[in-house]
């Protein structure tokens, strides 16, 4: 019997959080006004550490204007050299979504593990006493930027599986693997509270529902960088963390990148930083700024939400990064000049292809005093509280350290098998007219476009920045989801039979048809109607049903789509979002043990609301006249309520 699953804990009042008028202000302004006093104040787990402090100000005393401006760019290891990271002292690097060593998205990790060794190296010098460099990566949903590492469900999934718990696990498997290769710092998790679903970042957020995203935050946090106060806090199988991107990202007007946040300042406050007080209290060392504005004002340049909010009233104590190049959109700045960018309240800029002439810029601003010694100064020593924090000095060199080039845990046994839970319970079941659990000895027929694609079924942000130009053979280890039902079905007794174009010479005795979104990240990922326009799909459909075989649909993709159409044709349709490696999480439901009972059953619930037109776009939980097709809450299971 099939039946909706609402559990009482998402049965809530409606809460007033409909987003007001469209901001009409477009020029930007010197500043906005914000009352700290409306704000939440976080409680730090840190206390000053009279050690900690007396060699920041040693350092500061000591160190040269030149060591001070390097240490707070940040520079991307496609545009420089270990030499480099010398003689510029630079605080840290990053690989961009496109950045691997060597210039090869595709290398080994004992590449990785040799670069980090050879800008650690650089930046401490011959005689071993200098400040190491940080190296910063987008482990999003593992370390995906490696080839065999374990690739789990983005945020969307991990948000409609309502765990998070399963998601502090997901966090310290992700930590370790980032460990194995010698980095020590991860750009996640994503606190964005995602209010468009033609936003192209959608899927980097796990709600709609900020209650949903802040019960994430500080599982997350703990993952990545354990506990604070505890021995394990950022010992060897942890990272630094950061939460991002403050302030808004996911409330831009129509889901534009990088635009117009429309929010009031409670708003902001209730939606887009509910998860910024439970991450600052779980100790996380950084927070990224957003490329968006808000009320005119590009956040890289507002000292009201960095400083006088974030730092101030919300009581963060690590240090503000930028995003990528994003001081470069201040107006009157450019990514080689921004001054205001600091005084705003970055401590770190992300240059990745100008750091140079940044640096040299900045460098100028101090000594001609555009640029406070005083604010600089503030700067240096935020990021030398989280390298101390992180005991990075005594870390020694990468490759000494306990999990470096272990890289069994790339994709290790345990780790896909957490993976695979996830899979399992991030999955929605929207409509089953009795198609599902395909029973044991069923003749299946596997078709769609990503029933045998990995690209699809991981998305973006792996391997490469948008997702695409990836292959099978780049994910050793892996199932896709084909290969995970024909596993099952295989062991049931049955067969499955893949065909791309849908055709068979023997009928099924049902089709699992698995299409979906090409793999985005952001730009590129931006839409102007969330209407699903995939044709292919529906031809498939019609002729399957033409032929009196059910179909069975699972749909991959980043957000919720309008897909009246596809649902219909459908005797049962599965939400996958982007699963991840382990596709055989998918066929541990779809698929009947041989006792003919399901196996696993459905417990994925929507963490978006699923809209019944494109109009509905900016629609969520709370809003006035809320009337999507399925409400966050939303799924269906085998076994009835709970």
């Amino acid at each position: 019997m099939m039946v909706l699953r609402l559990p009482a804990v998402l049965i809530l009042a409606a809460i007033p959080i409909a987003l007001p008028a469209v901001f009409a202000g477009a020029e930007e302004r010197a500043e906005v006004s914000v009352d700290p006093a409306i704000w939440p104040r976080a409680t730090s787990p840190f206390k000053a550490d009279p050690d900690i402090e007396a060699r920041i100000a040693d350092l500061l005393k000591t160190w040269t204007v030149e060591q001070k401006v390097g240490q707070i760019i940040m520079a991307d290891i496609a545009s420089l050299t270990p030499q480099d990271v010398a003689d510029y002292h630079l605080g840290a690097v990053l690989n961009g979504g496109n950045s691997a060593p060597n210039g090869d998205l595709r290398s080994s990790p004992a590449d990785w593990l040799a670069l980090a060794d050879a800008f650690w190296e650089a930046s401490v010098g011959p005689d071993g006493t200098g400040m190491p460099v940080l190296w910063g990566t987008d482990a999003v949903h593992g370390h995906a930027n490696v080839v065999g590492a374990t690739v789990f469900p983005h945020n969307i999934g991990l948000g409609a599986a309502h765990d998070p718990e399963l998601v502090g696990r997901i966090a310290a498997v992700t930590a370790k693997e980032v460990a194995a290769t010698g980095l020590d710092w991860t750009f996640a998790p994503t606190l964005a509270v995602p209010r468009d679903l033609r936003w192209g970042r959608t899927y980097e957020g796990y709600s709609e529902d900020p209650r949903i995203v802040a019960s994430y935050a500080a599982q997350a946090v703990y993952g990545l960088q354990g506990v604070p106060g505890t021995p394990g806090f950022l010992g060897p199988d942890k990272v630094i963390a950061t939460a991002k991107h403050f302030v808004g990202d996911g409330g831009t007007r129509n889901g534009k990148d990088q635009g117009e946040t429309v929010a009031s300042e409670e708003e902001l406050r209730d939606i887009h930083a509910a998860a910024y007080i439970p991450a600052i209290e779980a100790g996380v060392q950084t927070v990224m700024a957003s490329f968006s504005s808000w009320q005119g004002v590009k956040t890289h340049a507002s000292r009201a939400l960095l400083t006088d909010i974030l730092v101030g009233a919300m009581g963060f104590d690590g240090f503000v990064l930028g995003d990528w190049n994003g001081h470069g959109q201040v107006p009157g700045c450019t990514s080689t000049d921004c001054p205001k960018a600091l005084a705003a309240g970055i401590d770190m800029f992300m240059a990745p292809d100008s750091w140079q002439e940044l640096y040299a810029t900045t460098l100028g601003q101090v000594e001609d005093g555009t640029i406070a010694t005083e604010r600089l100064d503030e700067a240096v020593a935020r990021v030398l509280r989280v390298k101390l924090r992180a005991g990075l000095p005594g870390r020694g060199r990468p490759s000494d350290r306990p999990l470096a080039g272990d890289f069994d845990l790339l994709g290790a046994p345990a780790h896909r098998a957490l993976a695979r839970e996830a899979v399992r319970k991030s999955l929605v079941l929207l409509k089953n007219e009795d198609a599902l659990p395909i029973a044991p000895g069923t003749r299946v027929l596997v078709t769609g476009a990503g029933a045998d694609d990995m690209g699809l079924q991981t998305g973006g942000w792996t391997l490469s920045w948008q997702g695409d130009g990836t292959t099978r053979e780049d994910f050793p280890g892996a199932q896709t989801i084909y290969e995970g039902l024909r596993e099952a079905v295989e062991a049931g007794g049955g067969t499955a039979v893949l065909s791309p174009d849908g055709s068979f010479e023997t009928a099924p005795d049902v089709a699992v048809i698995v299409f979906g979104e090409k793999p985005y990240a952001e730009f590129e990922g931006d839409l102007e109607t969330i209407e699903w326009r995939g044709h292919r799909a529906v031809s498939l459909m019609r002729a399957l049903r033409d032929r009196g075989i059910p179909v069975v649909s699972v749909f991959l993709s980043g957000r919720p789509m309008v897909m009246p159409v596809e649902l219909g044709l459908s005797e049962a349709f599965v939400a996958a979002w982007l699963p991840g490696s382990e596709g055989g999480g998918v066929a541990d439901l779809l698929i009947a043990g041989a006792d003919g009972a399901p196996r696993h059953d459905f417990t994925g619930r929507l963490s978006f609301s699923w809209p019944a037109s494109p109009g509905q776009a900016a629609m969520n939980i709370g809003d006035p006249d809320y009337a999507p097709l399925y409400p966050v809450g939303y799924g269906l299971t085998y076994a009835g309520a709970d």
